[in-house]
């Protein structure tokens, strides 16, 4: 397995460091698998999707953070974290990229930002297998 690199991190980025479905895939306490696709947006070896906190996912996520993804190409494991309100002063910066990255649905009336509980789910990812023309990229994304 190897580090990302240069080549990879660039794949990743242009796949993915816009609007993107991914598949993203929990657990719950009777290591009963969970899957549902989600608006993704990439962004140095993490993926942010605008969630609630009070969901299924994230009830989850709580008691046990590793997690799957897969998306164009792409599979992953990772650990997801609840950064909190979207709107809050923390979030600003990753908020402002996720209005832009979604500037097609974000204000469709789904998202409810002054609601505490809208949130924003950052999937960290450890190890993923990336295809690329032809190529097989295994890649470690811990530091």
């Amino acid at each position: 397995m190897q580090k990302l690199n240069d080549v990879t991190a660039k794949i990743m980025q242009e796949r993915f460091g816009k609007d993107n479905i991914i598949s993203l895939a929990t657990v719950d306490n009777r290591a009963v698998p969970y899957v549902r696709s989600v608006n993704a947006f990439y962004e140095n070896e993490a993926f942010y999707v605008i969630t609630h906190g009070l969901s299924r996912k994230m009830q989850h996520i709580a008691k046990n953070s590793t997690v799957a993804i897969s998306g164009d190409w792409f599979t992953a494991h990772g650990r997801g974290e609840n950064l909190g309100w979207f709107c809050s002063s923390e979030n600003t910066e990753i908020a402002e990229k996720l209005k832009k990255a979604f500037s097609s649905w974000i204000n469709n009336d789904h998202n409810n930002f002054s609601d505490p509980n809208t949130c924003i789910l950052s999937i960290q990812l450890t190890d993923g297998i990336l295809f690329s023309h032809g190529t097989r990229y295994d890649i470690d994304f811990t530091k």
